[in-house]
């Protein structure tokens, strides 16, 4: 029970209390002074009839005697009046039968009221004649006495009402600092950080509210601090300071992690820049000169490639600096480098370097299974001869692989290709279980990942096809193509009933597509699983207010959203705070770096972990590939895991019960 409930009930039981002492007392004495009213009325009655009758009696005129009792007890206020003589023997008597008329008779049984008897004595001369005995009638008594109660009851009922909604007002106005303090707590547990501006004026609240505050702000400090400690390590591990791009370090973890991704096909662009004469323009301007230039380059590779959601960004060493784009077609390679070389004009054009020819661009392009020591060679060697070419030339080298002809390569191709399976409808999915960490058997969810199917049967994996869907604004399609595909399932024949799919965060930006998953979730039937949006954390920083949104829809209709590849990018860690996913899952770099204990990944991805458990967000490592890496994660208190290593990707089908 409330306080405030408590706190009305209570004052309930004083007011009734009250009420109910002043009632009695109230009613006692006006029962008291009624019973002596009729007592008094009885006697002053007897005693008027005695003297009236004194003065007849003695002259022998009973009916005149006669006539002044009539006149008396024909008034309706006596019971009985009765004259007897010396010998007590009944002269005249008169009685009214006793009926009490709009007076309860649950009231008159209840409240006895003793009829007072008044005597006088009838004189003639000095000499005693009779007795005149006079009982009051009880009727009168008792109906003022029910009306006085009844106006009594009436009266505090009224001021028991006007008590009841003041004091249930007062005590909300007083209370308010109470429900705004479990609010805050409420808001506290969600690592919602409220303060109360305003303080009240009761010098106990006003304490309590001070301490919450307080309570409130440390608890902030804390969450804080374990951003910035996580970011610290982030910084320090994989992030160069001077263009907040990555290092080397995060540049070959990031692609080695892509390379070794078991079971799936690989290509992509990798750019080479290189800043010309930078040392001279160190000794020629001072260090400064350099390292404005350097920030500049910086800002044009982030410029030219932040609408890639996938591209790794690094500053290698010194001038140089790596790009790479993975599941990215070899025709889009000369696109983007021509993009990259126009702008280094610009650069020029600044006047930030010393001469026109700020930089050269190798680029190397991979169809195929290929190493990174093999792509980073192809680069330099492109780059080696661009530096040949001319001022802020480019040059492209083709590695080629064993499944290189497998797909399409041409823009149109893919354009048909991808409208045609839209229209025939020609997607699977398959499914890879994400298991607790504690109990690998244990299937907190699966999620599904999707195949364009090709005339020939082949199917092309969405690592392939994305890039290119969402260049021909086709991904919405995709995405809504591969949701009605889940919504078939039945989730009491899955081992999970949350199920998780991959959606563009270009979709987000479709308000159309929007709309349309809350019409689609709305139609849900019952027997469909459970759905957890699952958007890549650098697709979903973008368009982080779209997102929360969107979030706020899913949740109105029990569904949730994940983040995938969380770490990849640099953004600042406390928007978990306000987007609150299910949860988020460690970008697979991080994992494979996992080779021994004291290594700076396992201390990052602790931090990371505290910092999402701080808020109540589950964390999932993926790209599990060894058991070393099982046991060093089990360590690290992560919830769950996904890899090859727990279980593989197979039909949506055949995870079916």
């Amino acid at each position: 029970m409330t306080l405030y409930r408590q706190l009305i009930i209570f004052t309930l039981c004083l007011f009734f209390l009250l009420f109910t002492g002043s009632w009695l007392a109230k009613f006692e004495s006006t029962r008291s002074f009624l019973i002596n009213q009729l007592e008094s009325h009885a006697q002053d009655t007897a005693t008027s009839l005695g003297l009236s009758i004194s003065s007849r009696d003695g002259a022998g005129d009973m009916a005149t005697v006669e006539g002044m009792v009539n006149a008396v007890f024909d008034r309706g206020y006596y019971e009985s009046i009765r004259l007897t003589d010396t010998n007590n023997k009944t002269v005249l008597e008169r009685k009214l039968k006793v009926t009490i008329e709009n007076v309860p008779q649950w009231f008159i049984s209840l409240v006895p009221l003793k009829t007072p008897e008044a005597t006088a004595n009838t004189m003639s001369g000095w000499r005693r004649t009779g007795t005149v005995q006079v009982k009051s009638h009880p009727g009168y008594a008792y109906h003022t006495l029910w009306e006085d109660a009844v106006r009594m009851t009436l009266w505090f009922v009224a001021c028991g009402i006007l008590v009841l909604t003041g004091g249930a007002v007062g005590l909300r106005i007083l209370l308010k600092p109470l429900y705004r303090v479990e609010q805050q707590a409420d808001a506290l547990c969600r690592k919602e950080y409220e303060l109360q501006e305003q303080l009240p004026w009761t010098k106990e609240l006003r304490s309590v509210v001070e301490a919450m505050n307080r309570m409130t702000l440390k608890v902030k400090e804390m969450f804080e601090e374990q951003v910035l400690h996580t970011e610290s390590l982030r910084e320090w591990a994989y992030h160069d300071v001077l263009t907040g791009l990555g290092n080397r370090r995060y540049f070959e973890s990031q692609v080695n992690a892509y390379l070794d991704i078991p079971e799936s096909p690989k290509r992509g662009v990798l750019l080479l820049l290189q800043i010309n004469d930078l040392s001279t323009l160190n000794l020629q301007k001072g260090l400064q000169a350099g390292d404005d230039l350097v920030k500049r380059v910086g800002e044009l590779i982030r410029e030219s490639f932040v609408q890639c959601e996938s591209a790794i960004m690094s500053r290698l060493t010194g001038g140089d600096f790596a790009i790479f784009l993975p599941d990215v077609q070899p025709w889009v390679a000369e696109s983007v480098t021509s993009t990259l070389t126009d702008r280094l004009r610009q650069v020029a054009a600044e006047g930030v370097s010393l001469t026109d020819q700020v930089g050269h661009v190798g680029v190397s392009v991979f169809d195929g299974s290929v190493t990174l020591a093999r792509i980073l060679s192809e680069a330099d060697a492109a780059l080696a001869a661009a530096r040949q070419t001319g001022p802020n030339a480019w040059n492209i080298r083709v590695i080629g692989g064993d499944d290189a002809e497998k797909t399409p390569l041409g823009q149109f191709k893919w354009k048909e290709l991808l409208e045609k399976a839209l229209d025939e409808r020609r997607i699977v999915v398959e499914a890879q279980p994400v298991v607790a960490m504690r109990d690998p058997q244990q299937i907190l969810h699966l999620e599904v990942f999707s195949r364009v199917v090709r005339e020939d049967g082949e199917g092309i994996s969405a690592s392939l096809f994305m890039p290119f869907a969402e260049r021909m604004k086709l991904v919405s399609a995709l995405d809504r193509l591969v949701l009605e595909k889940v919504r078939q399932y039945d989730r009491r024949q899955l081992p999970a009933e949350n199920v998780a799919v991959n959606i563009s965060a270009s979709s987000l930006q479709d308000l159309t597509f929007r709309q349309w998953v809350e019409n689609f979730l709305s139609n849900l039937p019952p027997s469909s699983p459970r759905l957890i949006f699952e958007f890549a954390e650098y697709g979903a920083v973008q368009n982080l207010q779209v997102l929360r949104d969107f979030r706020t829809v899913l949740e109105k209709q029990g569904h949730g959203i994940g983040l995938d590849h969380f770490g990849r990018s640099f953004s600042n860690l406390g928007y978990l705070q306000s987007l609150r996913p299910d949860y988020v899952k460690i970008d697979r770099a991080y994992t494979g770096e996992l080779k021994d204990e004291e290594n700076d990944a396992r201390f990052y991805i602790s931090s990371l972990c505290r910092v999402a458990h701080s808020i109540d967000i589950t964390v999932i490592a993926e790209g599990v590939e060894t058991e070393q890496q099982y046991r060093i994660l089990r360590e690290l208190n992560l919830d769950a895991a996904q890899g090859y290593f727990l279980k593989r990707p197979r039909p949506m089908e055949e995870c079916l019960t």
